[in-house]
């Protein structure tokens, strides 16, 4: 198992759920939920940058990223919408490697877990997301101790292309 805390992702069209692991790489944990649109990169990095401080190790490993896909593992168009989402992630936060990971049924399951335990609605809505990027993250850290490999697929940026313009808000 690779040392070092991993930030975990879960995009979706109106909110992006944030967790991050232990520098051990053994437990994730909600961090919190950020608006999806303008400045959204720009807050991920600014939790990047809160945990490399934080950790006395050599900072964040890597972002892992949910990849929705459906049931039988094709992609569709939510997916696209992710790996266009994941390539301007990747590119905002280089060197540090971006990894999309399978996440299906992980918001169902975030759901399912919050409702269990008695999460009302309205609360439900504002830490589903964040749930969600748990359970995508500790899947991939229980993925990479059972393999020894690092979890999913690398994002792939283009050398030719630009890192896009995001203005500080």
């Amino acid at each position: 198992m690779r040392p070092g805390p991993r930030l975990g992702i879960d995009p979706g069209d109106a909110r992006i759920g944030v967790a991050r692991s232990d520098p051990s790489g053994f437990l994730a944990t909600p961090v919190e939920t950020v608006r999806r649109g303008q400045g959204d990169l720009k807050r991920i990095r600014q939790i990047l940058r809160a945990i490399a401080d934080d950790s006395a190790g050599p900072g964040v490993l890597e972002v892992v990223v949910g990849l929705p896909r459906s049931l039988s593992g094709r992609e569709g168009p939510a997916a696209l919408k992710t790996r266009e989402w994941a390539l301007k992630l990747a590119t905002s936060v280089a060197p540090l490697p971006v990894r999309l990971v399978d996440e299906r049924l992980t918001t169902v399951s975030a759901e399912a877990m919050l409702r269990d335990r008695g999460t009302k609605g309205a609360q439900r809505r504002a830490v589903v997301d964040q749930a969600a990027a748990v359970l995508i993250l500790q899947h991939a850290l229980d993925t990479e101790r059972a393999t020894g490999l690092p979890p999913g697929e690398l994002v792939t940026i283009q050398p030719t292309s630009p890192p896009p313009e995001e203005p500080d808000v």
